[in-house]
């Protein structure tokens, strides 16, 4: 059996369970195996590769691909020379690409060619002038256009081992490793600045949890540029040995397909996976017994869903998962004593060593049962919002408390109930989604003279985007072309799922625009 050991760097972390676990399989994708000693074979040419056309320690690296070995290549490759991952989602276009890749100042992006009817060699060409710091394209699958790379060509680097060693030896603990944007309340989204050390400590702490081995086997489900998919399903299965069964993209017949082959004995995933695999006419007759442990995380859960989960997985221990972008990874799980009512009215307690408090509006903590806003520290807690000094200010105190903007309380016993969130964001299928960050978006097409959104209750997507629009005098915009223009400039777990035109929106004396008046008349009449 792997031993797990509390290492300091995801180098570290690689070396020691490719030495230890040589030829065993770390990964599946699409039915090839790789083993441990492939992954760090792999990813030292990569880091070779890198270091030849130029990327040093502290450049940034934007990231475009699916669950895929490539993308696992190139992330252990960056934390090898110390590089910095810039995790782009494959649905991201134009306004985030741009906002993101200049924010971040990334020198390289590696992506694929393409997927579906996206053909991001030609994208990127037309594109590249919008994104002045990205010097090196890399595409994977693709000689890419004039100028650029192959990953493939990459992967044949030869090693100059001294120089890779160097690098290697000068990675420390608090560097930075990978950049994850969350949507910002301002509309700008934040880049989550994660180190080593901080994404180490998530992962260690959910793998001790979770008693965690090498016989464990997880569906990785979740996309790779979220903590869900890097940090609780790529790290953890690193550190514990287990293997990775990588899902490029969440096709629901191919998790199905998946699980029925490699028999997952951790099964994760967000609410919304689990509501539309229970209605996944083949996932209703697949043997769960193997299931020891079923982890249900990203948003809150339905006392439903959890019997369902405890109906289908009759073997398997059920928690929550709660986490963060700022937080690397989890931060609170639910204790194997923790009973069916209690996992079904809180989110669990902190995991490892992370601790938790409640704050009132004031900034004072608050007694048992009362409601406030929750913060947590600890070394999974990253250092803030890439060169964004005043959101980092506003949210990381000096302390060392990450303020989440999440309501809740906690009881006697130190289990956590979450009330609600502080700020806007809604959770549409498992995706954070800031609604200014759409009414940005909104705000500039022609028709649309003011925008407002809230997110509403979804039987399948948890919540969904609803935005009440006001239309230029004279203009009469359709929910059709309002939605074809979203598509073409956000993610499309952004664009709005409910379109209501309005002559007026009610307004404070100041002029702001009041969602809580707007929530209101939804939720008593449902317009």
């Amino acid at each position: 059996m792997k031993t797990i050991v509390k290492v300091k760097t995801v180098v570290e972390a690689l070396e020691n369970a490719a030495e230890e676990m040589q030829d065993r399989r770390m990964y599946v994708f699409e039915g090839s195996e790789i083993s441990f000693k492939d992954v760090d074979n792999a990813s030292d040419h990569i880091a070779a590769g890198l270091l030849k056309i130029g990327i040093r320690k502290g450049d940034r690296i934007g990231l475009i691909g699916t669950n895929q070995p490539e993308w696992i290549y190139t992330y252990f490759a960056a934390a090898k020379i110390g590089a910095v991952i810039v995790a782009l989602n494959v649905r991201y276009r134009d306004v985030e690409l741009e906002y993101m890749l200049n924010q971040s100042g990334a020198k390289a992006l590696v992506t694929i060619a393409n997927l579906g009817d996206m053909d991001y060699v030609s994208y990127f060409y037309g594109f590249k002038e919008k994104i002045p710091t990205v010097k090196d394209f890399i595409f994977i699958g693709d000689k890419g256009f004039s100028g650029s790379h192959s990953f493939d060509d990459l992967l044949k680097t030869e090693i100059d081992r001294d120089a890779l060693d160097s690098t290697k030896s000068a990675v420390k603990p608090d560097d930075l490793l990978i950049i994850i944007y969350t949507s910002g309340t301002t509309g700008k989204p934040k880049g989550a600045a994660i180190s080593h050390k901080s994404q180490i400590a998530s992962a260690f702490a959910q793998v001790e949890h979770a008693k965690m081995t090498d016989e464990d086997v997880m569906l990785i489900v979740l996309p790779l540029n979220h903590v869900g998919g890097i940090t609780c399903s790529v790290l953890a299965s690193l550190l514990s040995g287990a293997t990775g069964v990588l899902i490029p993209v969440p096709d629901l017949d191919d998790v199905v397909k998946q699980t029925g082959i490699y028999k997952p004995t951790v099964f994760g995933g967000v609410p919304t996976l689990y509501t539309l695999l229970f209605m996944n006419e083949n996932f209703k007759t697949f043997d769960s017994s193997h299931v020891r442990l079923a982890i249900a995380g990203g948003s809150n859960v339905e006392p439903s869903l959890l019997k369902q989960l405890n109906d289908v997985f009759p073997n398997a221990k059920l928690m929550n998962l709660y986490g963060l972008s700022e937080s690397s990874g989890a931060l609170v799980l639910s204790p194997w004593e923790s009973d069916f009512d209690t996992t079904v009215r809180t989110i669990g307690k902190p995991i490892g060593d992370f601790l938790v408090k409640i704050i009132d509006s004031k900034g004072n903590e608050v007694k048992a049962g009362e409601l406030g806003e929750l913060c947590f520290k600890g070394d999974a807690i990253c250092r803030g919002y890439f060169e964004m000094p005043d959101e980092t200010r506003e949210s990381f105190d000096n302390d060392g408390w990450f303020h989440t903007g999440d309501m809740g309380s906690l009881d006697n016993e130190g289990y956590i109930t979450l009330k609600g969130r502080k700020k806007e964001m809604y959770l549409q299928g498992g995706y954070n989604v800031y609604p200014v960050e759409v009414e940005n978006v909104l705000a500039k097409h022609p028709k649309v003279l003011m925008a407002a959104g809230i997110g509403v209750p979804d039987p399948v997507l948890g919540e969904v985007g609803r935005y009440y629009i006001i239309p230029q005098p004279g203009t009469e915009p359709t929910e059709e072309e309002i939605k074809k223009y979203c598509k073409q400039l956000l993610a499309d777990y952004k664009v709005p799922r409910q379109i209501v035109f309005k002559d007026s929106l009610p307004m404070t004396p100041v002029g702001k625009i009041m969602k809580i008046k707007l929530r209101e008349d939804f939720e008593e009449s449902g317009e």
